[in-house]
């Protein structure tokens, strides 16, 4: 086993990460199943060559200011808004994160949360728990049909183009709004362009799969709830404050929105008291689109590799800020 270099992985990921990281430096993992305190990593940051942090650790200029020879920060995620990307740069460290790897499964859970908040499949599961369900009702938990229905999609990135595919299969009516139009895309998946006024006012489903960074910060507010339709339902697997948080409770209490299907939130783990958790129309699940066995597994390898690479100066496979490479501030 190495010893050339220390490594702290901030919680328990799959194994087969963490034997790559192993295999070439010393490595210690923070056991615990709540993050690592925010005084500890400041703390640890200075005698560390590398960090493995996760999406839950903030990673910004005072914790960099104390590490004496950190040369890579892996990001076990797609989204690295945790981490201060510009100030990682200006010192030299290497940021890297986990795409593609978990594009097909984060788009199967949006997915998942579109079919089970259309046809109420939390509450009416719980209903029949609770035995109360007596008999055949005709107007027994109706829902919203998904066949035929029209989808929008605020940001046509992998895991959006991904929901495009699935899409196909129930024949539904696609739109998308991007920065960045594709019109190979468009004409590969079958879908149409729009601005993001016509797909909120026109679709009866909108998943968003854009980025956090301050020009998506509560896009989704309280004006862009207000064009929905009162029968559609939006479905969130991006990043929590995309949406205006409050602005949803009241459209969702209202029923000026018909539901909602939520992976991410503002703060997370979400308090117990959170108005939205009170709401029969809305479905929360813990941040888990990525969790299947076989894709955490390919995060830890893939994050393993690009915290290697970046101990060794070399090309990682998916480099956030690969210009770090080669600028002469780099560290060694």
């Amino acid at each position: 086993m190495g010893q050339s270099y220390k490594v702290w992985v901030t919680r328990r990921i799959p194994e087969a990460g963490i034997e790559m990281l192993r295999e070439a430096a010393e490595v210690e993992v923070w056991e615990d199943e709540l993050p690592p305190p925010r005084d500890l990593i400041l703390d640890k940051i200075g005698e560390l060559d590398g960090i493995l942090a996760l999406l839950t650790d903030r990673m910004d200029a005072a914790v960099m200011d104390r590490a004496k020879k950190l040369k890579v920060i892996a990001n076990y995620a797609v989204g690295f808004d945790n981490v201060d990307v510009p100030a990682a740069t200006e010192r030299g460290i290497l940021v890297t994160n986990t795409p593609g790897v978990l594009t097909e499964t984060t788009a199967d859970l949006a997915f998942t949360l579109l079919m089970a908040t259309a046809r109420h499949i939390v509450p009416s599961d719980r209903y029949t728990r609770e035995g109360r369900w007596k008999t055949w009702g005709p107007m027994l938990f109706l829902g919203q049909d998904i066949h035929h229905a029209a989808l929008g999609l605020i940001g046509l990135g992998r895991i959006g183009a991904e929901v495009a595919k699935r899409a196909r299969g129930f024949d539904m009516r696609v739109r998308y709004f991007d920065p960045i139009r594709n019109e190979e895309a468009e004409r590969r998946l079958g879908i149409e362009y729009a601005d993001l006024d016509t797909i909120l006012k026109e679709s009866d489903f909108v998943s968003l799969h854009t980025p956090l960074t301050p020009e998506t910060r509560h896009l989704i507010g309280a004006r862009e709830l207000a064009l929905m339709k009162p029968t559609a339902i939006l479905i969130n697997t991006s990043r929590g404050p995309v949406v205006d948080q409050k602005a949803l409770y009241e459209a969702l209490k209202n029923r000026t929105l018909y539901a909602a299907g939520l992976d991410v939130f503002d703060v997370e783990p979400v308090p117990k008291d959170e108005p939205l958790l009170s709401l029969d129309n809305v479905v929360a699940v813990p941040h888990i689109a990525s969790a299947s066995f076989a894709t955490r597994t390919r995060m830890a390898t893939l994050a393993a590799e690009n915290l290697l690479a970046g101990l060794r100066g070399t090309q990682p496979p998916t480099p956030v800020n690969p210009e770090v490479l080669s600028a002469p501030q780099r560290r060694r």
